[in-house]
């Protein structure tokens, strides 16, 4: 990166890769959590949430929450209950952002908070636009290509993922860089759009991006994935609206299916559409005091907590 790249810059730059990246969402390898949805989104479905009684819930638990736009329910149906009050206690501690750090750039949510939320955000960010992608279809084409490469190798290459992970990363980043590729990402009208709700959005969560990750201890699990909701309801709703990409969709057309079950571990089988494109992928699910979780979650979780708190 060269000195002269302003933040703007890198943070439309970072924003052209998550949209590479974004299919990590839809694959259930994050949290989306949106308690008070955009307009024109998906109304939040009633009830709490309930453990999962059988393996293909594990799923489907998680899945409906986010349909739900229910951050914090998400949140406490993905681990056991021990383990979500360990989680919450060590937020408070700056050690934890789980389950943030399951979504893509989890590690710049602040400081793209803080970009967004500078005085005329969006006219800076149109300008950068402007200057660097505006017209520039096969440009952004071949950046998403590169992507999609890079993506892929560091998947490959991460000793953090499994297999199914790996396989399923691949494919999901695959749809979306295909997804991307026909998307009209070079559109300065839907750009001005979207940088103008979003930086909307980010001034209306309440959290002080400048302040860094300092402030989501300060607030605490509940109360920063309260606040993130409008936030992430708001992308999700201006991908869908500007550019195509539904992850309601994607969701709603998931099906799960029990590969096989030995003891208190089953492996599951994940189909469903992402951006056009049919993912067929796998998972495994542990029963943990008579409730079953997603087995990378709960390991995502538990190494969380021995993290160092963040600056």
């Amino acid at each position: 990166m060269s000195p002269g790249d302003t933040l703007p810059l890198r943070l439309a730059r970072r924003m052209l890769c998550a949209f590479a990246l974004l299919a990590l969402l839809a694959g259930l390898a994050g949290c989306q959590p949106a308690s008070a949805p955009d307009a024109g989104d998906a109304a939040p479905q009633a009830g709490e949430p309930v453990p999962a009684a059988r393996p293909v819930d594990a799923v489907y638990v998680l899945r409906d929450r986010l349909l739900a736009r229910d951050g914090v329910g998400f949140a406490r149906v993905a681990v056991p209950p021990a383990l979500h009050a360990d989680l919450q206690r060590a937020w408070r501690d700056g050690r934890s952002r789980w389950p943030l750090d399951e979504l893509p750039l989890d590690a710049r949510i602040p400081a793209m908070l803080a970009a967004l939320q500078a005085p005329d955000a969006d006219r800076r960010l149109m300008a950068t636009f402007r200057r660097q992608f505006a017209g520039a279809d096969a440009d952004i084409d071949q950046a998403v290509r590169t992507l999609m490469v890079f993506g892929s190798e560091y998947v490959q290459r991460d000793p953090g993922y499994s297999a199914d992970e790996r396989d399923h990363a691949a494919q999901a980043i695959a749809a979306v860089g295909r997804w991307a590729i026909a998307a009209p990402l070079d559109d300065p009208a839907r750009a001005q759009r979207f940088f103008s709700v979003l930086s909307a959005a980010a001034v209306r969560s309440g959290i002080d991006g400048k302040a860094g990750w300092p402030a989501f201890a300060a607030l605490g699990m509940t109360q920063s994935l309260n606040r993130l909701s409008p936030f992430f309801a708001t992308l999700l709703a201006q991908l869908r609206q500007q550019y195509g990409l539904d992850i309601d969709a994607s969701l709603r057309s998931l099906h799960v299916s029990l590969v096989e079950q030995t003891g208190d571990r089953a492996r599951l089988r994940l189909q469903y559409t992402l951006g056009g494109t049919p993912i067929d992928a796998f998972t495994t699910a542990v029963r943990i005091e008579g409730h079953w979780y997603l087995d990378d979650y709960v390991q995502a979780a538990q190494r969380s907590l021995a993290a160092a708190p963040r600056p």
